[in-house]
């Protein structure tokens, strides 16, 4: 048989060629050499995923607020829903909404849908707790965004505590996607040349604070297309 083998080397390297065959399997078939394959994909799985995360967080990345945040009294808070109007299917919209009481009174006293739009993610997390504890949480919503990107179509009352320069420069935005008949209210300060309907002055301590009440209008044209409004002629 050795003489047959050394004769003919092909069944000695076949025996080789098994035996490599059934070694690579078996180191293959091995725990600690299966796993690192799925170890190293789940490692580059998660490091895509923290990209995607960073990437978004950069996306989302908001600029500093416009305004520094006081609080509405709520004395002032009750007003302004009063003067708004409000009635069932209405949506109310609170821009600027810090820790979330004008929402958060909307859904209470009258049952509605609100939502907070408020750029400090600080305030949005304040108001969140907020509403779980007046147990409204399933009327209110707090959206951390910038209220100058923010669709504001569903909403048939939109109530403001920013400064006349943010409202002017709201306006434009407001009276293209709200509809006729929606409500603007805005605590102490003005649209500029647009005339408020309603004005009133609510007590706060030896001074008052003022609340401005504006309704949007229906402009169109002869075709039936809406035509944007001018505050001189409001």
């Amino acid at each position: 048989m050795k003489n047959l083998l050394n004769k003919n080397p092909k069944p000695k390297l076949i025996l080789v060629f098994v035996s490599l065959i059934f070694w690579v399997v078996g180191i293959a078939a091995s725990p600690k050499i299966a796993g690192k394959p799925a170890a190293l994909e789940s490692r580059v799985a998660n490091r895509n995923l923290s990209r995607l995360r960073r990437s978004s967080q950069k996306k989302r990345k908001l600029r500093k607020p416009d305004v520094i945040y006081y609080p509405t009294p709520p004395e002032t808070v009750t007003e302004m829903l009063r003067m708004a109007k409000i009635k069932k299917g209405d949506v109310l919209y609170d821009l600027g909404s810090g820790d979330g009481r004008i929402p958060i009174a909307a859904a209470k006293q009258y049952g509605i849908r609100a939502v907070g739009i408020e750029i400090d993610p600080k305030l949005v997390t304040e108001a969140e707790k907020n509403a779980q504890r007046a147990n409204v949480s399933q009327l209110v919503h707090f959206r951390n965004e910038d209220m100058f990107r923010v669709n504001y179509s569903e909403a048939t009352v939109v109530t403001l505590y920013l400064s006349e320069k943010l409202n002017v420069l709201l306006r434009p935005r407001l009276l293209s996607e709200l509809r006729p008949g929606s409500r603007i209210l805005s605590h102490d300060f003005r649209m500029g040349e647009w005339k408020p309907e309603q004005t009133v002055r609510v007590p706060w301590g030896k001074l008052y604070r003022t609340v401005y009440l504006w309704t949007v209008p229906a402009r169109r044209g002869p075709a039936g297309v809406r035509r944007e409004f001018n505050p001189r002629s409001g």
